[in-house]
């Protein structure tokens, strides 16, 4: 039997408008149910605190309970890929960052892409990379620690391997000429532990997870890996000023959807997100862990896939560069 084109042609045409109908439906009901947050690191850790804080919120301002779901291994991706297996529908979202959306992509071998298979829905919050060291390492400032650097065999601590903290360190040994050995740490707990038994020389990263060692001279910080020096520890120099230029690294955090997602949940996310990120005791909360929020300009589906590229485009040429390989 020969069916006629127009015939055709009007079926699929009647298919995409029950479709958009469907999606509007979706999206003017949004959200009906649970939302699940899914957290690509483990319980406890700083991106894992930051989610809940949130999550505290957007529980009031999206009128529906928020479940946060901890999905770890593989540096983050595989709880990323989860997100980007489900359901276009708002109900699935992943926190991620630095790594899980920059990183991973250039190190490993993922199912997914992490541009093309989400859709972006803000800026979270950020905190910055600084170089610390062991109490007892004997130099004062940036200057005396890259001579210290060139005349001994020093240990560098990094959480996983091809992470941010390697991506900063590899950076800094070119600026400044220095060699020092990667000593891989599953985690910021043991790391900081061999650090203050002084049994590792040095380390790249998170701010806010060593402020408080850092504040008590249980470590010493020798700059912030930022454009201006850091609110919580305005008395580091960033790495400009102490005299090695260009090095700018932070672990900032967003919030995405599955590729498709409506554009009105997309907005009525983002909605949600710019009213939590604005609630003064939200903000408190994060400086108490040492996250501060983004601009409200920096709030968008836009600026957060802006600060992607332009963070593919800083670190992607470097890890390719290195050949490096992520565990």
């Amino acid at each position: 039997m020969r069916i006629a084109l127009r015939t055709i042609v009007a079926v699929a045409i009647f298919g995409l408008c029950q479709i958009s109908a469907l999606q509007s439906s979706l999206a003017q009901n949004y959200p009906a149910r649970p939302i699940t947050l899914i957290v690509p690191y483990p319980a406890g850790g700083p991106s894992d605190v930051l989610t809940r804080i949130l999550a505290e919120r957007l529980k009031t301002a999206l009128g529906q309970t928020i479940i946060v779901e901890n999905v770890t291994g593989a540096g983050g991706s595989i709880g990323v890929g989860r997100v980007a297996r489900a359901a276009p529908d708002g109900y699935t979202l992943a926190i991620g960052h630095v790594q899980t959306h920059v990183i991973n992509a250039a190190t490993l071998t993922l199912p997914y892409d992490v541009v093309k298979d989400f859709e972006p829905v803000s800026l979270l919050a950020d905190t910055p990379q600084w170089l610390i060291s062991r109490k007892t390492l004997p130099a004062s400032d940036l200057k005396e620690l890259i001579a210290w650097l060139k005349a001994n065999k020093a240990s560098m601590g990094s959480v996983g391997v091809g992470g941010p903290t390697d991506l900063a360190a590899l950076y800094f040994q070119k600026q400044t000429g220095t060699q020092f050995q990667f000593v891989p740490y599953r985690g910021g707990a043991p790391l900081i532990q061999d650090m203050l038994a002084g049994q590792i020389d040095i380390a790249f990263g998170q701010a806010a997870n060593y402020l408080g060692q850092v504040r008590q001279g249980q470590l010493r910080a020798y700059a912030v890996l930022s454009r201006q020096r850091w609110w919580a520890a305005p008395d580091v120099p960033t790495m400009e000023e102490a005299g090695v230029p260009g090095l700018y690294a932070s672990f900032w955090h967003g919030l995405w959807a599955p590729k498709d997602t409506p554009k009105d949940i997309v907005v009525r996310l983002n909605a949600a997100v710019v009213e939590t990120l604005a609630d003064p005791a939200v903000q408190q909360r994060l400086k108490d862990i040492g996250q501060e929020v983004w601009p409200r300009d920096k709030q968008t589906p836009a600026a957060l896939a802006a600060q992607q590229q332009s963070e593919i485009a800083v670190w992607w040429p470097i890890i390719k560069a290195n050949n490096i390989k992520g565990e």
